[in-house]
């Protein structure tokens, strides 16, 4: 269970964007600002949900590549947890940004995957130079894309708006919760 929590969860959230993608759902799975209160299932089910076969593809093959790399770091149930439980408080981290409006797609958790895994090496004391990759890495993008400054942006390789809060917020809220994960697991030893 330890070397398959990781993966494991992974392949389930692979799984669940292909089976909402292949049934059709309408978009009542979106993220909504205004709604979300009424429908707070949308803080998972806007993950799940893609705006295109393309933007689907590319986010299962960052997650593949995530999954795998978790797979390296050792990263197990805590590291799988923390993911579990940023999914959520990462789409709900939208509200810091209120030109967002709607969302979708699953890159606002490959973000905040990448921050559980960063803070995962961090706190483990796994491969130094692996944390400090991730750190630079995520911190290089996210620098990059300042949703601070420009939370969405129409991007003309999509064709449509990238919500850059979301990578932002994802990453922000997943290295919280693998910090907090990671400090559990070492208190219990």
């Amino acid at each position: 269970m330890k070397r398959t929590a990781w993966p494991g969860l992974c392949a389930l959230l692979a799984l669940g964007s292909l089976a909402v993608w292949a049934a059709g759902l309408p978009t009542g799975l979106a993220w909504q600002a205004g709604g979300w209160v009424r429908q707070p299932w949308t803080l998972w089910t806007a993950a799940l949900d893609h705006l295109s076969a393309a933007h689907m593809t590319a986010n299962l093959l960052a997650l593949g590549g995530i999954a795998l790399l978790g797979l390296f770091l050792e990263a197990g149930v805590p590291a799988a947890l923390a993911l579990l439980l940023a999914w959520p408080l990462s789409t709900l981290s939208l509200l810091a940004w209120p030109e967002v409006r709607q969302y979708v797609g699953l890159s606002g958790l490959v973000h905040a995957a990448v921050g559980v895994l960063w803070a995962h090496a961090a706190v483990r004391g796994a491969p130094k130079p692996a944390s400090f990759v991730l750190f630079l890495a995520l911190g290089f993008k996210l620098l990059l894309e300042h949703a601070w400054s420009q939370p969405i942006g129409f991007s003309p390789d999509w064709g449509f708006n990238v919500v850059y809060a979301a990578h932002l917020g994802g990453a922000l809220t997943g290295a919280g919760c693998g910090l907090m994960a990671a400090a559990v697991a070492r208190l219990r030893g």
